[in-house]
């Protein structure tokens, strides 16, 4: 899995070099924001049936259409994936928080998944309405510190990005 310690050091290793000044501010950067990732991790963790709840809320909400016969959500085997895949992103972003690097939603949440989504039929809008929910719910300090705050919404964003 890579984080930016990983990158820093292969980065370094493959040109036969020792790690340079600008790559160790990068690492030193990551290390002085862990603690606010650290929290945000924590947050997330001991709250996340809830966030996927109200994510998985907002998306049908928005998309209410989904819900009629032939469409994504027709059937609650249906409707319950959709949580499942918000959940497993969800997992993601809390391993990111974590490590300090999008390798986990690079690696296991990204790579492949616009082509699976279209494959199969399903849109990716309605994912995105649910992590911009999710992002737009954050309460600074009522859920976590401004700078946890930062380190979760660029995550998120990451995500709504990717399927966009």
């Amino acid at each position: 899995m890579k984080s930016v310690i990983t990158t820093v050091v292969s980065a370094a290793d493959a040109a036969g070099r020792f790690p340079s000044c600008s790559d160790l501010e990068a690492v030193q950067g990551t290390i002085q924001r862990a603690a606010a990732r650290l929290e945000a991790a924590e947050k997330l963790a001991s709250n996340y049936e809830a966030v996927v709840k109200e994510a998985g809320d907002a998306c049908y909400a928005k998309y209410s259409y989904l819900k009629n016969s032939g469409e994504a959500g027709e059937n609650q085997e249906k409707i319950n994936k959709c949580y499942r895949d918000i959940d497993h992103y969800l997992r993601l972003v809390n391993y990111c928080l974590v490590i300090g690097g999008t390798g986990p939603l690079d690696e296991w949440g990204i790579a492949g998944s616009r082509e699976v989504y279209r494959t199969l039929g399903l849109p990716t809008g309605p994912y995105v309405a649910a992590f911009t929910q999710t992002k737009e719910r954050v309460c600074i300090p009522r859920d976590m510190s401004a700078q946890a705050g930062v380190e979760f919404v660029s995550y998120i964003d990451y995500v709504i990005n990717s399927l966009s």
